[in-house]
């Protein structure tokens, strides 16, 4: 088949495979280009060896039936990596995240010390911030963060030798090599790294006899140097039937948390993510998501693909009308535009306090829960930054913000009087006509 045949060809099944999965469509799709096609087998060449792992997990199926939808026949894709003039490369054994860099991360008031501390460990692997450690809930940037520091660390050190793994596969790993009698050689591949990075080691909890091993290799890295870098969903004192000891070394370096993204984060994050898709979406679509999506990065994912499903399938552009087709089944109507003073006059009337108190420095607990309640609404209720939700509340800095968030939001799943509380005031708020 003639070259331009080819690439035409080509071209067609992208545009197939991006409408069949549009939640694993990339805008770096167009850097792919067909290599050959002969015999029922079509060779794709991809920038990299992180594209074709990328590719052959999450989109071999997609881009099969997209080519034998477009030609008519049965046609495998094989993804490739061909070096061709350029300098080889050793292959790393790491399966990273393409998408998942430094570069594509949304820096926020939220996560600012941890890409800080990530990007520091990378440049200087060892010597800064050993251990670190980043808990904070699902959908946040973790595992984002933690693939990005090993690509760093593969381009700027190419023979380092790094471990990179879910806490699943550790035990899992561990289990094996206890069946197969080969601990000693376990043990070697974990000892003998310059860096060992573990998403979710939460998942420790519970398993004596892998946690003894993980102290064991934590004891030898931390003492010869090596980098440690661990996630978590919560603190490590937090962690049910975690040793001590454990809880003790997570805390000799730096630890530190991610929080849900801000209004003005989410923004940013959902024009990132829709750009890294190839997505065409205006400022307005992007505050409306912000505004729906309010948990987690995932979520502002999940709005971004269901928009682009619908828009692929009626072939209609992208506008607000779309989005609020796309988004109306995952929250309740709504609603209109919820601001502060929404939030301070329901809050005040409940507690019988009033805003020159929230707004002070008083500590007592009959001012400081409201207060803090006020903070967590207008976190989860209105567009407002952490900024600007300190600002009306006394010239407090995000931080307080974040702090008062984080203990509300603990106390709604351990208090049931509190969760009421808060969902009377949220429906309260949500039902209040505009003046």
């Amino acid at each position: 088949m003639a070259v331009d045949n080819v690439e035409n060809l080509f071209s067609n099944i992208v545009s197939k495979a991006r409408a069949i999965d549009p939640e694993n469509a990339r805008r770096w799709f167009d850097k792919l280009e067909p290599v050959r096609m002969e015999g029922g087998l079509l060779r794709v060449g991809c920038p990299d060896d992180n594209t074709v792992q990328f590719l052959k997990d999450k989109s071999q199926h997609t881009f099969t039936r997209a080519a034998q939808q477009i030609t008519g026949h049965l046609i495998s894709v094989e993804f490739v990596y061909e070096h061709q003039s350029k300098k080889p490369r050793l292959q790393s054994p790491l399966k990273l995240h393409p998408d998942y860099s430094f570069a594509s991360f949304v820096v926020g008031p939220s996560n600012r010390l941890a890409h800080a501390s990530c990007v520091a460990v990378s440049k200087s692997p060892g010597k800064t911030y050993n251990p670190l450690f980043l808990y904070g809930s699902s959908g946040l940037g973790k595992t984002h963060l933690l693939h990005a520091v090993c690509s760093e660390l593969l381009e700027t050190q190419p023979s380092a030798s790094i471990q990179f793994s879910s806490c699943e596969q550790f035990v899992n790993k561990f289990i094996s090599a206890i069946e197969r009698g080969d601990l000693l050689g376990f043990q070697n591949n974990l000892r003998n790294v310059d860096a060992l990075i573990i998403d979710d080691i939460q998942f420790l909890r519970e398993r004596e006899q892998s946690q003894e091993e993980f102290f064991h290799t934590f004891n030898s890295l931390y003492n010869n140097g090596k980098q440690i870098i661990l996630s978590l969903d919560s603190l490590p004192s937090d962690i049910p039937s975690l040793e001590e000891r454990l809880v003790s070394r997570f805390s000799w370096g730096l630890v530190t948390r991610i929080d849900p993204p801000s209004h003005d984060t989410r923004v940013a994050i959902v024009k990132k993510k829709a750009n890294i898709r190839g997505i065409q979406i205006s400022d307005e679509v992007a505050e409306y998501i912000a505004r729906k999506m309010q948990a987690n990065i995932r979520q502002l994912e999940g709005a971004l693909t269901s928009i682009y499903a619908i828009a692929s399938t009626t072939e209609k552009p992208i506008d607000i009308s779309l989005a609020r087709r796309a988004l109306e089944e995952h929250s309740p109507a709504a609603t209109r535009q919820i601001n502060i003073s929404d939030i301070i006059d329901v809050v005040t009337q409940h507690f019988g306090v009033r805003l020159t108190d929230l707004q002070s420095k008083k500590r007592r607990q009959s001012i400081t829960t409201p207060r803090q309640i006020c903070m967590y609404l207008a976190r989860n209720l209105t567009r407002h930054s952490l900024e600007e939700i300190g600002g009306h509340l006394g010239g407090r800095d995000h931080t307080t913000v974040m702090h008062a968030c984080e203990k509300i939001g603990k106390l709604t799943s351990s208090d049931q009087k509190m969760k009421a509380t808060l969902d009377d005031l949220s429906n309260r708020i949500m039902n209040t006509p505009t003046s």
